[in-house]
C-alpha cells in the first residue's frame, strides 16, 4: 500500500516506462504514416477525438470505481480481522476460569498462538506464496493434521472450535461465554471466505481488455487528427494524451487484485505483523517482533 502522497519524476518513470515508449513509438509511426501516405487520401474530424475522448472516461472511471471498491472490500475485510483478534485474545485471558494459573494460561496461549498461525496461513494463501511461518505457533500435532488438508487456515479455525467446545464441556467457560467467543470465530470464518471470494473472483476479462484496446485506438485517432494541424508535435500531444489515460488506466488495474503481493495492494504483511505484536504484548511475551519497515524510501508498505 502507498504510503506517500506524491511520486518523484523517477518513480513514475518506473511505473509507465514501459507504456511510455509504446506510446511514442506508436504516435511516431501514425505521423509518419498520415504525413506520407494517408493525409493525401482521408482527413479526420475533429469530433471523432472529443467523442471516443468522452467514451473512454466513461469505461475508465466505471473499471477504476470497481477495482477501489474491492481494494476498500479487502482492506475493510482485514480491517475487521484486527479488532476480531484483539477480542478474541482478551476474551480467552478474561474469561478462563480454573483455579489452576498455569494451566489457564498455557491454553489461553495455545489458542492465541494457534489464531496467529491462521492469520498467517490465510496472509499466505491469498498470495500464493508458501511461507512456513505459521509453523512457529503450532504444535506438532497440530501441524501434521494442518499438513492433509487442502485449506489449512480452515483447517486451523476446526482445531479452535474443538478446544473451545471441550472448554465449555469441561465448565471452564458458561453458555454465556461460549457464545461470546464462539460468535467471534464466526467472524474470523465469515472474513476468510469473503477475502476468498475477492481472490477467486475474477475482474470481468473482456471488459479491461477492450478498454485497453479503445485507449490505443484513441490514441492513434488523436495523433491522426492533430498531425495536420501541428505537424510533427503531434508525436507529443499524442503521447500525452496516451499517457494520461494509460495511467488513469493503469490505476485501477493495480487495484483489481487487493491481495496480489504487490506495492499497491493491501499490506498484508504489516497488518498480520500488527496483530501478532498485539496479541504476544497481551501475553506478556518477551521476544516481540519488530513492525514491517516501509520500502523504497518510505514510499509503500507490504
Amino acid at each position: 500500500m502507498l504510503i506517500k502522497s506524491r511520486f518523484s519524476l523517477m518513480q513514475i518513470f518506473s511505473y509507465t516506462w514501459k507504456v511510455d515508449l509504446m506510446l511514442l513509438a506508436l504516435c511516431t509511426a501514425t505521423y509518419f504514416l498520415d504525413r506520407y501516405w494517408l493525409q493525401t487520401h482521408i482527413n479526420i474530424p475533429v469530433t471523432i477525438s472529443a467523442v471516443l475522448g468522452t467514451a473512454i472516461a466513461f469505461f475508465i472511471g466505471f473499471l477504476n470505481n470497481q477495482a477501489y471498491d474491492r481494494w476498500w472490500e479487502a482492506r475493510t475485510i482485514w480491517g475487521a480481522l484486527v479488532n476480531d483478534s484483539r477480542s478474541w485474545a482478551r476474551s480467552l485471558l478474561s474469561y478462563y476460569a480454573s483455579d489452576n494459573t498455569e494451566q489457564r494460561q498455557t491454553t489461553a496461549r495455545n489458542m492465541i498462538y494457534r489464531h496467529l498461525a491462521f492469520l498467517y496461513t490465510l496472509k499466505s494463501a491469498l498470495r500464493n506464496r508458501p511461507d512456513n511461518y505459521f509453523e512457529r505457533y503450532l504444535s506438532p500435532e497440530e501441524k501434521e493434521i494442518i499438513s492433509r488438508q487442502t485449506n489449512k487456515p480452515n483447517a486451523i479455525l476446526n482445531i479452535q472450535a474443538q478446544e473451545l467446545q471441550r472448554l465449555k464441556q469441561t465448565g471452564t467457560i458458561d453458555g454465556f461465554q461460549f457464545l461470546e467467543i464462539n460468535n467471534l470465530l464466526v467472524k474470523h470464518t465469515d472474513n476468510m471466505g469473503k477475502s476468498e471470494r475477492i481472490k477467486t473472483t475474477v475482474f470481468p476479462t473482456s471488459y479491461v481488455y477492450f478498454t485497453n484496446l479503445f485507449i490505443w485506438f484513441y490514441v492513434l485517432m488523436n495523433t491522426l487528427m492533430m498531425t495536420e494541424s501541428i505537424g510533427p508535435w503531434s508525436i507529443i500531444f499524442g503521447w500525452a494524451f496516451g499517457f494520461v489515460f494509460h495511467t488513469t488506466h493503469l490505476n485501477g488495474v493495480s487495484l483489481m487484485n487487493p491481495f496480489s503481493y504487490s506495492p499497491l495492494a493491501t499490506p498484508l504483511d504489516s497488518i498480520t505483523r500488527t496483530i501478532e505484536i498485539n496479541l504476544l504484548e497481551g501475553l506478556g511475551e518477551k521476544e516481540i517482533p519488530a513492525p514491517v519497515e516501509p520500502r523504497a524510501n518510505g514510499l509503500y508498505i507490504m
